[in-house]
């Protein structure tokens, strides 16, 4: 079937189907071989005379374009030589002379550096990649079994998400990060990076001034300044962010922060500077992104409790995925938001991602509902633990005197600083099978410190020690030193 012929204008039925199908064969839209529709079909699906169709049949058949098969039917003709065709005809084409259409403004493509090496990304010690053997695949193909027969999830489903799925993220985070929130609050995203670019849709103009962590995550500033916002780095201090510098920055529409663990160096914010954060907040009349990073893998005490539910009213716009706690190729995140913002969350969502695919969210309802995401959890803290461990221990013997490891008890990563082109340095542990992000790439502008962002959760123990080796081997052979 032919189903995207259209005739405009006042030529001829017959000249304007010829130059269709031609273009097409020329093209290879038709591919040598293949079959055209019979006549009487294509007549009848275009609305117009069989004789027209048979006498373009004719003539693409007198030109070579065609051939007949006896008891067959009509096939683009198999010896065609396409390239002739088309150098014959290209400079009566008024489609090869057009110039392009004006090119995007370059200042909007991706930031140089930021798009990994196809096959790389998955490689041990890159961040943010949580061990993937140890997920309990057997456990999980079980749930998604018992989903993919229902006939309700094989269609359309609600922009805002699936509502048993929402309904499972407010009662995980209210008993486990003490947020306030009703499953009506709760957005699915496709993975957290959609839910910092519909903040950034809903919230920003250009010129707007955003306040971010500085070093910082790198999706949330890509997410955060593409509407020509003004982005505005806010130091640490103590490795959290500096809630005092807050006052000589002044005011701004939003501001980004980790503060449970701030990423990549790994500290969290007191309930003091939580309290002075709010206040500014409230006072500035901006509104505090909070990412829920590696929130809950704290390896010594309980994950502490989220700032939206700790005050009444906080202008708080809350972050979080599956993407460390189940698998990053799910794709599955969540924004919370106060009850006036939903519409225009879910409405942004619409027209920019649309739904997120209903069987994973199924599957992850029912993984949560039955308990064994909270059992996932609490394996993966014990497994976690003992690879930050394991990787402390191996750092303390190999490097010493060569980096600086800046140790929190949580997360999925460690940062080892030291005075070496980082950049560098990571790039020849990519190319010895190891993944890691320097720490300069995490900084708004000029980077003040340099190191590396090395993900353990996705190493195992024989990883462990051969990365450690292998950094050890560089930086004593004086490779990337600054």
């Amino acid at each position: 079937m032919i189903d995207d012929i259209r005739f405009e204008g006042s030529a001829p039925l017959q000249q304007q189907l010829y130059q269709q199908l031609s273009a097409r064969i020329l093209h290879q839209r038709f591919p040598p071989g293949s079959r055209l529709p019979a006549s009487r079909l294509l007549a009848a699906d275009l609305g117009i005379s069989r004789n027209t169709v048979n006498a373009v049949y004719d003539q693409l058949k007198a030109e070579g374009f065609l051939q007949s098969r006896a008891g067959k039917g009509i096939f683009v003709h198999e010896d065609i030589n396409h390239r002739r065709l088309f150098e014959q005809q290209a400079d009566t084409s008024p489609i090869a002379s057009a110039a392009l259409p004006p090119l995007p403004d370059p200042r909007l493509g991706a930031p140089a550096g930021t798009l990994r090496a196809d096959g790389k990304a998955c490689l041990p010690f890159s961040p943010g990649l949580p061990d993937l053997e140890a997920f309990p695949i057997r456990a999980w193909n079980r749930v998604l079994h018992h989903q993919e027969s229902r006939l309700a999830l094989r269609g359309y489903g609600d922009f805002q998400g699936y509502r048993p799925l929402r309904q499972a993220i407010a009662s995980y985070l209210r008993s486990s990060r003490g947020l306030r929130c009703g499953e009506h609050q709760v957005i699915i995203t496709n993975g957290a990076q959609q839910g910092l670019s519909l903040i950034a849709d809903v919230f920003l103009q250009p010129g707007d001034r955003v306040l971010s962590e500085n070093p910082g995550y790198r999706g949330a500033r890509y997410a955060l300044e593409r509407h020509g916002s003004t982005l505005i780095p806010v130091p640490l201090k103590q490795q959290v962010l500096d809630v005092e510098a807050l006052t000589r920055l002044g005011p701004a529409k939003l501001l980004y922060c980790t503060p449970t663990h701030q990423y990549p160096m790994g500290g969290i914010l007191d309930i003091s500077q939580r309290m002075a954060l709010v206040q500014w907040a409230m006072r500035n009349q901006t509104w505090i992104i909070e990412d829920d990073y590696d929130s809950e893998f704290h390896f010594y005490n309980k994950p502490f409790a989220a700032i939206q539910g700790m005050f009444d009213n906080a202008p708080v716009l809350y972050v979080g995925s599956f993407s460390k706690t189940l698998l990053p190729g799910l794709r599955v995140g969540y924004l919370v938001v106060p009850e006036a913002l939903v519409e225009a969350f879910v409405w942004h969502k619409r027209i920019s991602g649309g739904e997120t695919p209903l069987l994973s969210q199924a599957t992850i309802a029912e993984f949560m509902d039955s308990g064994q995401f909270s059992r996932h959890l609490r394996r993966m803290r014990q497994l976690y633990r003992d690879k930050w461990s394991h990787f402390q221990a191996r750092v303390t013997e190999h490097l010493s005197g060569l980096v600086t490891p800046v140790a929190e008890s949580a997360g999925m990563h460690l940062v080892l600083e030291g005075a070496f082109d980082d950049a560098e340095v990571s790039s020849k542990l990519r190319n010895l099978g190891y993944g890691s992000t320097p720490l300069s790439a995490h900084f708004i502008g000029t980077a003040s410190r340099q190191g590396l962002v090395m993900g353990f959760a996705s190493a195992n123990a024989a990883q462990i020690d051969g990365c450690v080796e292998a950094l050890a081997s560089v930086l004593s052979a004086g490779q990337g030193r600054a």
